[in-house]
């Protein structure tokens, strides 16, 4: 497609996290071009601040912008994932292999409960929920990703959604993008992953299990649940979960080292001043968009499967 057509539509692929929250307000400013809608993919197990966050957004923002912020639902990822009557999207979990090492479960989850839903919306507000579009008709879909993770940027893989990443072309960083919120009133923006997302690193489920103890509480209870023989395994063979975890280390989640500061948080805590200020704990990846999976971040990812 030539990408140097006028688009029909400008979409936010709204994750209610920090760069997503930023682009949102930039458009409303003025400072990025105006916003035809915003989608959250809603998994049904977002932590509590980032319902409240969204609430807030769309209360004091987009209603008054006119700019609506569609809500996909219909489903929860923790429910579907327990229930032996449902097909199991199977969410990235750790496995002990037969030599020892650790590997994960195919991730679906992304796919089944976030893009092909976003998908589905672009198309209706394009003014084609089925069939064939015609050639030419898209919408520029923004994706929130900041200078300091731009290998994360990626295309959307369909003609009808073109992604656009506007902090890369405005060069900002996650930094930059708090300072912003913070000078407007909005701080308190949360990173967005779903309770129980695997791929939480130590920090994350640290700050959980100290300051969202219901949260917490949430997570081990499902941990446990999966090894239970609650959730239906993946295809033909439910074997799989019986040894499956949250945590990398292939042990219970409130038993697993989360307390081990990793080699990556250690960087991360190296950072300048100026950008220790900007955010009073930025010693965790960010969240988890639709489009970039927070599985490629280096802190999350399997290498060495060490605790």
């Amino acid at each position: 497609m030539n990408t140097t057509q006028t688009p029909r539509l400008r979409v936010l692929s709204l994750g209610a996290g920090v760069q997503s929250t930023t682009l949102f307000l930039l458009s409303v400013q003025g400072r990025l071009p105006r916003l035809d809608a915003a989608v959250f993919a809603d998994t049904g197990w977002e932590p509590k601040a980032v319902y409240q966050h969204l609430d807030r957004l769309e209360r004091e923002v987009a209603r008054p912008a006119g700019i609506p912020i569609i809500r996909t639902g219909g489903s929860n990822i923790r429910t579907d994932a327990l229930d032996p009557g449902h097909r199991f999207a199977s969410m990235p979990l750790f496995v002990r292999n037969p030599d020892g090492t650790v590997g994960m479960i195919r991730r679906q989850c992304t796919d089944e409960y976030k893009l092909k839903k976003i998908k589905r919306e672009v198309r209706a507000l394009l003014g084609y929920p089925t069939g064939r579009l015609p050639t030419g008709l898209f919408a520029e879909q923004w994706v929130g990703i900041s200078r300091d993770e731009f290998t994360r940027a990626k295309d959307s893989g369909i003609r009808y959604a073109i992604n656009r990443h506007p902090l890369l072309d405005l060069d900002w960083t996650r930094a930059d993008c708090l300072r912003f919120l913070a000078r407007l009133g909005w701080e308190s923006t949360p990173r967005s992953a779903c309770i129980g997302c695997p791929f939480q690193p130590n920090a994350e489920w640290r700050a959980m299990r100290d300051q969202r103890p219901e949260e917490w509480a949430d997570a081990v209870a499902f941990d446990y649940a999966i090894r239970d023989g609650l959730a239906p395994g993946l295809a033909d063979d439910r074997t799989v979960l019986r040894d499956a975890y949250l945590h990398r280390s292939c042990l219970p989640l409130d038993r697993a080292p989360i307390d081990k500061v990793t080699a990556h948080e250690w960087g991360q805590r190296q950072g300048s001043l100026l950008d220790l200020l900007a955010d009073q704990d930025d010693t965790e990846p960010s969240g988890c968009s639709p489009w970039t999976c927070r599985g490629e971040d280096p802190d999350t990812r399997l290498a060495g499967a060490a605790a």
